[in-house]
């Protein structure tokens, strides 16, 4: 969950923070300020930096690698970037077990049985999903330090495809959903996750430390979790690829709970096709997860094939305009990926969403709701959890205040615990009033009248500076309309402004998940490889 949707808009601090309105039609030709980032912290040489999924198979193909050293590359890095050099500080615990793994792959491949695209490939994974292994699934608490009874659906999945599971990011904890003045990228467990493209920066969250970690090469590719925005933010403040899908294309079953309504698990990678190979392994109909029931018939037997036909031509794109217009810079930047789009073919055409900034209170009504009833049930089904209720928790961080509470406190769980059952009028009526004002109102009715394949919005505003005292401070985004309809999402890296990533969303209706990843992969190759930029570890930004 984003911070965001919390911000003082109205007394019940409502979800959708309000945006300015705006037409900007920038000179495109203009460059961004600092479109490359300045030197900074010295790392040693790691030839893993940057490299694909893609590019990693074909290395143990040809015999350059085997999965064994690749995982030992990446520990390696993980010991540089994250506890030695710059301490970006997103990984909580490695995995004991990855090398072992590895090895079990390696001679897989050597008696010529090959999973998958994934097979042999190091991913790292938000610490609030289910590891049933050495590891601990904490959500970053303090109150939640053990480890889980088995492996979540999507690990299991994972494991199945080959991948290796190299360790757990640190989140904001509970994924964002304790306080309402929290840091992202903040917990107990972990501390303070750093932005590797400068590091007094915000990695935003509550998939912090996936999105830092997947930036500075510490995996291959990351798993993150989402509620509104905890994807697709941290992927844009750290130059990724993050996809958010439809809520029932990823099971949800052993993760650790905010809303049922919106949360859902996707890849996060430094390209489409590295996300797509996630994807791939994730999506699949759980029969312990109601909502994946859906999606059958919606799950692409072969998710490349989306990748293939990636072409923009013809395309009809709806530029949802009043999102932009919170910063000159940023702008200019998404009107030079406009540019793109329209030179590759596309049709693009100003839209309104009327709707969008009705969701704030009802949003943050349901997910309280929600919340309350969902976490209790996953703490119920754990049986090592020390704690059962959310009562429970308020009153550990209370008695704990000096660890768990020494930036921020827990308004949100003291908001939550007074709710009643999903049963009540007032849940009922959120939730309608949710799904009516950001699907047939929203998304649907942009999409139909228009006649559009997508809408493409700025994902957010360039990494604020980390405010333990404070909180965070957002700019502007677009993640609320799709997140509270439970629509896909996919952010790709647009530039930098000032040595800082941006990124372009594309938000589709429900189940065109495949759609966007075609247009998705389309506005990579336009760019010609000025989208993303490798971080450079700088102290602070230079202006």
């Amino acid at each position: 969950m984003l911070r965001r949707a919390f911000l003082s808009v109205t007394a019940s601090a409502a979800a959708g923070a309000a945006l300015p309105n705006g037409n900007p039609h920038v000179d495109a030709g203009a460059p961004a300020p600092h479109d490359t980032p300045r030197s900074g912290t010295r790392l040693p040489p790691f030839e893993l930096g940057e490299v694909t999924v893609a590019e990693l198979q074909e290395g143990m193909r040809s015999g350059k690698w085997t999965a064994e050293q690749i995982a030992e590359l990446y520990l390696w890095r993980i010991e540089q970037v994250d506890r030695r050099g710059p301490n970006v500080n997103s990984v909580l615990e490695v995995n004991p077990d990855a090398r072992a793994h590895a090895a079990e792959l390696d001679e897989e491949r050597r008696a010529g049985r090959i999973r998958g695209p994934l097979h042999g490939i190091p991913v790292l994974i938000k610490d609030n999903i289910d590891t049933g292994d050495k590891m601990i699934t904490s959500a970053g608490s303090l109150a939640l330090m053990t480890s889980a009874p088995a492996d979540s659906f999507i690990v299991r999945r994972m494991r199945e495809a080959g991948a290796i599971i190299l360790g757990k990011t640190n989140l904001s904890e509970w994924a964002n959903f304790r306080s309402t003045r929290s840091s992202s990228g903040w917990s107990g467990r972990g501390g303070q996750t750093k932005n590797p493209y400068a590091l007094d920066r915000n990695p935003c969250g509550s998939s912090s430390g996936t999105g830092a970690a997947i930036a500075a090469s510490l995996a291959a590719v990351g798993v993150g979790t989402e509620t509104d925005g905890s994807i697709v933010c941290p992927a844009n403040a750290n130059g990724l690829v993050g996809i958010k899908p439809t809520v029932g294309m990823v099971s949800r079953s052993g993760i650790v709970p905010i809303a049922h309504s919106q949360d859902t698990a996707g890849p996060m990678g430094r390209t489409v096709a590295d996300a797509v190979a996630l994807l791939g392994a994730l999506a699949a109909a759980d029969p312990d997860d109601r909502a994946t029931v859906e999606s059958r018939g919606h799950i692409p037997a072969d998710w490349t094939a989306a990748l293939a036909s990636a072409s923009l031509r013809g395309k009809r794109l709806g530029v949802a305009r009043e999102l932009f217009g919170f910063n000159s810079h940023v702008d200019r930047v998404l009107e030079r990926g406009l540019t793109a789009l329209r030179d590759s073919g596309a049709e693009l055409i100003d839209i309104e969403l009327p709707t969008r900034n009705q969701l704030g209170d009802s949003e943050f009504e349901v997910l309280l709701y929600e919340f309350k009833t969902d976490l209790e049930l996953y703490l119920a089904a754990r049986a090592a959890a020390p704690y059962k209720t959310l009562a429970q928790l308020i009153e550990f961080n209370e008695r704990n205040r000096d660890r768990e509470m020494p930036y921020f406190g827990q308004e949100i769980f003291e908001m939550a615990v007074k709710k009643g059952p999903l049963t009540d009028k007032a849940y009922t009526d959120a939730l309608a009033k949710n799904h009516r004002l950001s699907r047939e109102e929203g998304i649907d009715k942009a999409v139909q009248t228009h006649r559009l394949d997508a809408i493409v919005a700025p994902t957010g505003g360039p990494a604020w500076p980390t405010d333990l005292i404070n909180g965070d401070h957002f700019g502007g985004g677009s993640s609320t309309m799709p997140a509270v309809a439970g629509y896909p999402n996919i952010t790709v890296p647009a530039g930098l402004v000032f040595g800082l990533p941006v990124g372009l969303s594309f938000i589709g209706p429900a189940w065109s998940d495949a759609a966007l990843v075609g247009l998705a992969a389309g506005f990579e190759r336009a760019l010609e490889g000025e989208g993303r930029v490798e971080p450079g570890f700088r102290e602070s930004v230079e202006v």
